[in-house]
C-alpha cells in the first residue's frame, strides 16, 4: 500500500482519488477551496463536479498542503493554469524521494513549457512522471474500463505507478517519450474545441471525421518538431485521446465549441462550461507553431475565432480551399 496525496478536489482531482483508494492505497485530497472540502464531508460527494459518485469517507481531505509530506506519491489534478503555483507552494513540505505525477493537459502561458517541465522546475529534487491519455472523470470514477500512459525519461519510475495504480478497471502502459505524450494531450484539446464548434454549426460525420484526421497531423507535426515520436501520436495519449475528446458529450472542449458554433461568445461559452483547457492551449500552440516554425492551419484558424470573432464558417471554408497538398504534409 502506498501513501498518496492527491492535489485538487475537482472532478478529475476526486476520480483520482477515488480510483487510488479502491486500488488499496491511503489517499489524502488536497483543495485551496475549503468549501469543496466542507460540502464532501457534509454530504459525501460533491455533485457541482463529479454527481452521483459517493467519495469514501476513508479519504483523507484538507486545505493543509503540508499534507504532502511524507507521502509514497503525490497526484498534481489540477488545471495547467494553476500548477506552478500550486506546486511551488508544495514544494516546500515534499520529500526529495516522493514521485509527482502530472496529469495536467496544457502548455503554460508565456514559458510555453510541458505541464511536467513546470512541475520539474518547481520540485527539482523528485521524478515527475506524466499520466495522461482518455479518461474522462466522470467513468475513472465509477470504475469503467480506462488505458492510459505513465511516461518518464526514468523508465523504472514509470514502471513503478504503473504497479501501483494500475488496477481491474484502469490498466496503465508505459513510455519514454514524454515529449510525445505530453503534446498530445495537450493539443487534442484545440482540435476537440473545433470538433464541437463544427457540431454546433450543424456540419456532420465527413467533417468532423477530417477535421480529427487533419488536426492529429497538426499535433503529430508539432510534437516531432519538438522531438517526440511518431508511434506516440497514433496511441492513447495520441490518437486515443483525441477520439475521447472531439466525440464525448463529457468533454468540456466539445461542449464549449457547440456553444460557439451555435452562435455563443467563445467567452460567455467558457463562464458555461467551466475549465476549457482547449480555449487556453490554442493561443500557446500558436504562439509555440510560429516560434520552432510549425504549420498548424487549423490551430491558426481557431484562434482567430476564439480571440478576434472571425465567424466559424468562413474559418472552415478558408481551410478548405487552401492550396492543395500531399496528404503527408
Amino acid at each position: 500500500m502506498a501513501d498518496i496525496a492527491v492535489i485538487g478536489s475537482g472532478g478529475f482531482g476526486l476520480s483520482l482519488a477515488v480510483m487510488c483508494y479502491n486500488k488499496g492505497h491511503k489517499v489524502t485530497v488536497w483543495s485551496k477551496f475549503k468549501d469543496e472540502i466542507d460540502t464532501i464531508k457534509r454530504t459525501g460527494e460533491l455533485k457541482a463536479k463529479l454527481p452521483g459518485v459517493i467519495i469514501p469517507k476513508e479519504i483523507d481531505l484538507t486545505t493543509d498542503i503540508s499534507c504532502v509530506s511524507g507521502k509514497d506519491i503525490i497526484v498534481v489534478g489540477i488545471p495547467s493554469a494553476f500548477v506552478r503555483n500550486v506546486c511551488a507552494e508544495a514544494a516546500l513540505h515534499i520529500d526529495k524521494k516522493t514521485i509527482v505525477v502530472s496529469t495536467a493537459k496544457g502548455l503554460e502561458e508565456g514559458t510555453l513549457k510541458r505541464m511536467s517541465e513546470v512541475v520539474s522546475e518547481c520540485m527539482p529534487k523528485n521524478t515527475v512522471v506524466a499520466l495522461t491519455g482518455p479518461s474522462h472523470a466522470e467513468e475513472v470514477a465509477r470504475g469503467i474500463p480506462t488505458t492510459i500512459v505513465a511516461a518518464c525519461g526514468d523508465i523504472e519510475a514509470a514502471r513503478y505507478v504503473q504497479n501501483e495504480l494500475s488496477s481491474k478497471t484502469m490498466r496503465i502502459y508505459v513510455s519514454d517519450d514524454v515529449i510525445g505524450c505530453e503534446i498530445g494531450g495537450a493539443l487534442k484539446n484545440i482540435i476537440a474545441l473545433a470538433a464541437g464548434i463544427c457540431d454546433g454549426l450543424g456540419y456532420g460525420d465527413n467533417t468532423k471525421a477530417a477535421l480529427m484526421t487533419r488536426g492529429m497531423r497538426e499535433i503529430a507535426r508539432l510534437g516531432l518538431a519538438l522531438g517526440g515520436k511518431i508511434d506516440t501520436f497514433y496511441g492513447l495519449t495520441g490518437m486515443g485521446d483525441l477520439i475521447v475528446t472531439c466525440t464525448s458529450m463529457h468533454s468540456r472542449n466539445r461542449r464549449a465549441g457547440m456553444l460557439i458554433g451555435q452562435g455563443v461568445k467563445p467567452d460567455d461559452a467558457i463562464r458555461r462550461v467551466g475549465t476549457v483547457e482547449g480555449y487556453f492551449c490554442t493561443k500557446t500552440a500558436c504562439e509555440l507553431s510560429k516560434k520552432i516554425g510549425v504549420c498548424m492551419p487549423i490551430t491558426n484558424e481557431l484562434y482567430s475565432v476564439l480571440e478576434s470573432g472571425k465567424d466559424a464558417s468562413v474559418s472552415l471554408s478558408e481551410l478548405m480551399i487552401r492550396p492543395f497538398a500531399s496528404e503527408n504534409n
